[in-house]
């Protein structure tokens, strides 16, 4: 991630995500990394104090923290660690709010962990965070999270549902739009056309429609479809099988249909590199696949690697949308 000669420089904004979780801690470890300082202008957005808080937890020196600017948003008054809160959320609810505020001076953002419980404890009246940015930004476009581990990466036709609504939420147009969106990051993130594959929503992807016709009537026409429009993408596949054949290399990435039939997945192939990247929104958000850990935070133990990992993957995509036209 060492900067060379004439590549260009972004500026990343980072979020330190729940005060009360590894969050400070994790962001207080990335920027500890003389590489990851080098490679971008970095500005912390929230309190500094809880950015000095993780600092304490890892053992970084403070000076790493107060040589940087700040975008500041004050926490009220210091919360216990690793407990849900309404303070917590609301706190976090408002330093993502004034990172998109000010999306104007920065090309990216990478965000520590959050608690959706306490941000909706804290008033978040939206799916998720990725819609709040959506809502902050105004934008009303196609977005998902999409998830990477290691050079595999994957995204869901339904996300923060509960199973039993997933069937009805399968349409040809939601399909489609999953298979577009996840084509068309992955071209910006790595240059290049990626090869996808599409999973099944039944066992063995229906087994003809004895299991199901969601295959037959909606997925495999959806994929015919996205195919038709130039995309390299094949299925529906057997999720149970279909994750074997990505580990081999046969695809670059796998659009599920729901939340756990990747997250399993892709969390067992990488879990200590995974990132989840909030997919289609107009600037790249990136965040470690992980949450809060409250049963490790205050230890300093937390492991920096995914966070280091998803800011490797905004840096990637900023310095792509700075040198194209």
């Amino acid at each position: 991630m060492s900067l060379k000669p004439g590549v260009v420089k972004p500026r990343i904004g980072l979020l330190a995500g729940d005060p009360t979780g590894i969050g400070p801690e994790v962001a207080a470890k990335l920027l500890a990394l003389p590489e990851v300082r080098e490679s971008a202008d970095i500005t912390l957005i929230g309190d500094r104090d809880v950015f000095l808080a993780g600092a304490a937890i890892a053992g970084v020196p403070a000076e790493v923290i107060h040589a940087l600017p700040l975008i500041e948003r004050n926490l009220e008054k210091t919360l216990p660690m690793a407990q849900v809160s309404p303070e917590a959320g609301a706190y976090t609810l408002s330093t993502l709010r004034l990172a998109m505020e000010r999306r104007a001076d920065i090309d990216a953002l990478v965000f520590a962990p959050l608690n959706k419980q306490a941000m909706k404890r804290g008033g978040l009246e939206h799916e998720d965070e990725m819609h709040y940015f959506a809502h902050l930004l105004n934008f009303r476009g196609v977005c998902s999270e999409i998830n990477i581990a290691d050079r595999l990466w994957t995204t869901r036709v339904t996300s923060h549902v509960p199973l039993r609504a997933v069937a009805d939420l399968i349409t040809e147009k939601a399909v489609i739009d999953a298979i577009t969106l996840l084509d068309a990051v992955m071209k910006a993130a790595l240059g290049r056309a990626p090869k996808l594959a599409v999973a099944g929503l039944n066992p063995h992807a229906g087994e003809g429609g004895l299991m199901g016709t969601e295959e037959l009537e909606i997925i495999g026409p959806a994929v015919r479809k996205a195919e038709a429009l130039g995309i390299s993408v094949s299925g529906p596949y057997p999720a149970d099988t279909l994750f074997i054949a990505a580990r081999r290399g046969d695809f670059d990435a796998v659009v599920t249909m729901y939340h756990d039939q990747g997250q399993i997945a892709t969390k067992l192939l990488g879990f200590e590199r995974g990132v989840t990247l909030q997919g289609g929104l107009p600037l790249p958000i990136a965040t470690p696949a992980h949450g809060t850990a409250f049963d490790i935070a205050g230890k300093g133990i937390a492991n920096v690697g995914p966070t280091q990992a998803a800011f490797g993957v905004a840096l990637r995509m900023a310095r792509t949308a700075l040198i194209t036209p």
